[in-house]
């Protein structure tokens, strides 16, 4: 059953089905001129191409969000066939691609639990925890002067992504890293 919404009432991450396709919202503006109605400025990725686009509805212009089934995954492995996730409730296997992960890949480890949204019994996209513990495999030695500047330095983590952290952050320590914006947050305790 499709779910309609105000183009108002449109917010960043909700998908919606435009011009028989679907589309994540990237961004939203609401715009009132002094002059004629108002109008909502959305900035869409079209999930199967990957492309963008911005449109301007007006505010009270009903767009079709569309249904998305949320599945808890825990990732295995990855081999030649791809990425593959498993079910946690009914054990099924399912395998993923590069394209379908993108920035999820920094940050994907075996054993940790994602949540899969499905469109029609397809995989559309993956969604990580808000923040993950990685190890620090290659960074600069600590700089024992420099204990009081802010000025960060590049550490390689577990998973190849390289972030800037801290100046005390040593080869080794276990980092909490915030996977919305790719930055350091804290020392894992």
């Amino acid at each position: 059953m499709a779910v309609y919404i105000n183009a108002g009432s449109v917010r960043p991450g909700h998908i919606i089905v435009y011009n028989n396709a679907l589309w994540r919202v990237m961004a939203h503006e609401h715009v009132k001129p002094g002059k004629g109605g108002a109008y909502a400025q959305l900035k869409l990725r079209n999930l199967t191409q990957g492309n963008q686009t911005e449109v301007r509805l007006r505010t009270e212009e009903k767009v079709e969000r569309a249904a998305l089934e949320q599945v808890e995954m825990e990732y295995l492995y990855h081999d030649a066939s791809g990425y593959c996730f498993m079910n946690t409730s009914t054990y099924e296997q399912v395998f993923l691609n590069e394209e379908l992960l993108g920035d999820a890949l920094d940050y994907l480890m075996p054993n940790m639990k994602v949540t899969v949204e499905y469109h029609d019994e397809r995989p559309l996209s993956v969604e990580l925890p808000r923040m993950v513990e990685l190890t620090v495999v290659e960074t600069e030695p600590e700089m024992k002067t420099a204990t009081i500047t802010s000025t960060p330095k590049p550490a390689k983590l577990e998973t190849g992504k390289i972030i800037p952290v801290p100046q005390f952050i040593t080869v080794g320590e276990r980092i909490r890293v915030d996977t919305a914006e790719g930055r350091y947050l804290e020392r894992a305790k």
